[in-house]
């Protein structure tokens, strides 16, 4: 049973993403994100005006005279989510935590895939894969993507990325458009996603949040890490450590953002005290200009 708190949030969750999609976002999605490839239909006689390229030579030869091969555009799509439910998404210095983000995110993309007809498919992971849902069509599979983020407790802390990877490789076969939800803590995943992107539309889309990159400005800090337990003594008075924590963190977020780059995955990024709508926008416009060019 469901607290009467979370059937509250996933509602809201499920009206806000109803609404993006069907106004601001309407007609993005489907430009951007284009059928998985051709589909072979049939073959038929050469009439004039064909294209010699098509031309299928081996039927050709047997029958004495052309034949093409017509293909027709795959318009049914695999959306796959891959969601890190590690303890680090319970983090938040805003109005929404990094899980709240993810969750709303992952909703919004949900919609789209169902708006337009494609399958929505959701891998749950921390250090293992937690939970499997298979890709299905309809409104209330949206529903279920949103109250099994929003209510499923992780068993572990810690987030493997190179695991989940692995594991959509075994269970998606075929081309999906898989966005990769998390805040990439753990171990560089890129060579993975390297590999996987060859058969596979991958977008790294990693969680922020302002507390990620800065201090309180005053007194002793007791620090937990949330995936390991571990505590650390900080003493926020003194500047320079401030400084030093800023810069380090930022740091290692650059360097996440250009392996990513490196390896040829596409990147949304999204922040906790940002609307999603905009990130999503910027987004899906780049993804459709590429696709004229």
């Amino acid at each position: 049973m469901l607290s009467p708190e979370l059937l509250k949030k996933i509602k809201r969750i499920h009206i806000t993403s109803s609404k993006v999609v069907d106004s601001m976002m309407a007609g993005h999605y489907r430009s951007a994100f284009r059928g998985s490839g051709m589909e072979f239909e049939e073959v038929r006689e050469y009439v004039p005006g064909d294209e010699i390229k098509s031309i299928d030579w081996k039927v050709t030869a047997r029958m004495g005279h052309p034949y093409i091969k017509r293909y027709r555009e795959e318009r049914e799509q695999v959306i796959m989510l891959l969601v890190d439910m590690s303890r680090s998404g319970l983090f938040g210095t805003t109005e929404k935590n990094k899980r709240e983000t993810i969750t709303e995110m992952a909703s919004i993309l949900a919609f789209h895939a169902i708006k337009n007809g494609d399958k929505v498919g959701v891998i749950l992971f921390t250090r293992d894969i937690e939970r499997y849902i298979p890709p299905k069509r309809g409104a209330s599979h949206v529903w279920r993507v949103i109250r099994e983020i929003l209510s499923f407790t992780p068993k572990y802390r810690g987030t493997d990325i190179i695991r989940a990877l692995d594991f959509l490789g075994k269970v998606c076969r075929k081309k999906t458009v898989t966005f990769l939800v998390s805040d990439f803590l753990g171990p560089d995943p890129t060579s993975s996603l390297r590999s996987l992107s060859k058969r596979h539309d991958l977008i790294a889309v990693p969680v922020t949040d302002p507390g990620d990159f800065a201090l309180p400005s005053g007194g002793m800090l007791c620090a937990r890490d949330l995936e390991t337990g571990e505590q650390l003594h900080i003493d926020c008075t003194d500047k320079k450590i401030r400084q030093a924590y800023t810069d380090m963190q930022l740091q290692t977020y650059t360097n996440t953002l250009l392996a990513l780059k490196r390896a040829g995955i596409d990147c949304m990024e999204i922040h906790t005290d940002a609307p999603l709508v905009d990130a999503l926008y910027r987004f899906f416009r780049i993804r459709e200009k590429r696709a004229r060019s």
